[in-house]
């Protein structure tokens, strides 16, 4: 079993439209995990009109650390 981090996506932000996404995607490195979850929320990062985004639209990205056997998923 090695550490890897895993990128968590969480869709909305109340407890009714909170949705957590399976990106099945798991890194190495955290900087890289870190990267990849702050590019992938930069359309939302403009918190000037972060009040005009629909909360179901909002997103959360982090990483979180996780044991996995790397012969059996996929690791970048």
């Amino acid at each position: 079993m090695k550490t890897v981090f895993l990128l968590v996506m969480v869709l909305g932000t109340s407890d009714d439209t909170r949705r957590e996404v399976d990106t099945h995607l798991r890194f190495w490195d955290i900087n890289r995990c870190n990267y990849f979850a702050s590019e992938l929320a930069r359309r939302y990062g403009n918190y000037e009109v972060y009040n005009f985004i629909n909360s179901k639209d909002r997103v959360t990205l982090y990483c979180v650390p996780e044991q996995v056997d790397p012969e059996l998923v996929e690791v970048y």
